[in-house]
């Protein structure tokens, strides 16, 4: 068995890689994790860009304190100031308490904004004043509250199109990209392949309470030369199904999914 802890990474099992492409993200993480610095981490859907955000709020001096995490793209608009900011009783219709904004529960460790690029340009302006302030009010309040967070952003698309576009503000990009990671998909580090695959074997044989010993060279071979479009998310739900559906020891390639074994590859 290979010994993981030499390709994982800051205690998250789960950023692992001994591709070149992953040691150099390996190093860049591991040098701007003892700052403050905003960080910007970019790749595709499935490349693991909020475990990356995790592994540096990990190896962080923040560490003991929270890790906030905001889908931006899962928050509807008329409710993401509130939620960001809080609010105070009577601020609008429905508050009819006092309520507490994510910012305000981050206070002191690590807030993480997962796809920046879903944010409305209302909502950007204000998150560019925050950055710049260290402060922010609730919603309907007058008082000024001190902020103190690492703030780490995600975005699967390219902010610099974006801005061109008009849909994205130029200042916070720089604002938010002084260090900028980039995720390489899984097809330009396909070398990866078979540590993800040992390792997802061994991650849902315990959830599943299977005992698949291995995979065999064949099935191995096959799985590394799909392009993986949804990239290492992709890969382990793969490996998932077939410790689910599959009754074996040794995973051949029988047990893989048609869209392998038909080999429909979409570059």
């Amino acid at each position: 068995r290979t010994d993981e802890g030499e390709h994982a990474l800051g205690g998250i099992p789960s950023i692992i890689g001994s591709s070149s492409a992953m040691q150099n993200v390996f190093a860049k993480v591991r040098r701007a994790a003892p700052s403050d610095s905003t960080v910007l981490v970019t790749g595709e859907s499935g490349t693991g860009k909020e475990l990356v955000a995790r592994a540096i709020h990990a190896l962080s001096s923040r560490a003991d304190d929270e890790f906030v995490p905001v889908d931006c793209s899962a928050l509807v608009e008329s409710l993401l100031e509130s939620e960001l900011f809080g609010h105070i009783k009577g601020s609008f219709t429905g508050a009819y308490q006092t309520k507490h904004g994510l910012f305000e529960l981050a206070n002191h460790g690590t807030f993480f904004f997962d796809e920046i690029s879903n944010l409305s340009l209302n909502i950007q302006a204000k998150l560019l004043r925050v950055i710049q302030e260290r402060e922010f009010m609730k919603v309907g309040s007058q008082k000024r509250i001190k902020l103190d967070i690492r703030i780490i952003a995600s975005s699967n698309q390219d902010l610099q199109e974006t801005i061109k576009e008009g849909a994205f503000r130029e200042d916070l990009f720089y604002r938010l990209s002084v260090v900028p990671i980039r995720l390489p998909p899984l097809r330009e580090r396909i070398e990866d392949v078979p540590l993800l695959v040992e390792h997802f074997i061994e991650k849902h044989n315990k959830k599943s309470e299977r005992q698949v010993q291995r995979i065999s060279k064949r099935a191995l071979e096959m799985l590394s030369s799909y392009s993986w479009p949804g990239n290492v998310r992709q890969l382990e739900h793969t490996i998932e199904r077939i410790l689910i559906l599959e009754d074996c020891e040794v995973v051949e390639p029988e047990h893989l999914p048609t869209f392998i074994t038909q080999r429909q590859f979409d570059f």
